[in-house]
């Protein structure tokens, strides 16, 4: 089954974990900016020097920006196309997806590569997938009733509580 089809729940301890390897991925890819956004556009964890970046219209673009290419994949008989780079005069933008579901955007400059940015980017997304597939689970087995803290009230409890 697909990641997608899941309705994540991102607990406090995951956010950590998650932020974690964003942090650093910015310092050994020597990145401005690290983050993670959902295919929904939605910004999960940011890291670095993030100032005078519009982090919500950056999440969205990104997410429709890694849409708009997966049509022009499919196009041409690919599934995906799971890397993006973006060279600017200053500043540069590798994306890639993790996971099925998640996109993992760097923010370099000169003082970084492409190659590095690669080759963190390869461990920190094997990391985020390990991460992802955990959260993933515990959301399976929350929907389960597993885990819940309500799982065990019953339609009778519920009517007793608000009975007179």
């Amino acid at each position: 089954m697909p990641m997608v089809d899941t309705q994540l729940v991102l607990y406090d301890e995951d956010y950590r974990k998650i932020l974690a390897v964003c942090e650093r991925l910015v310092r050994d890819a020597h990145a401005k900016g690290v983050f993670v956004v959902d295919k929904n556009g939605q910004l999960l964890a940011e890291a670095g020097d993030t100032r005078g970046i519009d982090t919500t219209s950056l999440a969205s673009l990104t997410a429709g920006s890694i849409a708009a290419t997966g049509g022009l994949a499919k196009i041409i008989g690919e599934e995906e196309f799971p890397i993006h780079f973006h060279e600017g005069a200053r500043d540069n933008l590798h994306m890639s997806v993790v996971a099925q579901r998640i996109i993992l955007v760097v923010i370099f400059d000169e003082h970084s590569s492409l190659g590095l940015v690669r080759l963190r980017v390869k461990k920190a997304g094997a990391e985020l997938a390990r991460l992802f597939e955990e959260i993933r689970k515990k959301s399976e087995r929350g929907r389960a009733g597993e885990g819940s803290p309500f799982a065990e009230i019953t339609d009778d409890d519920i009517d007793k509580l608000f009975a007179d």
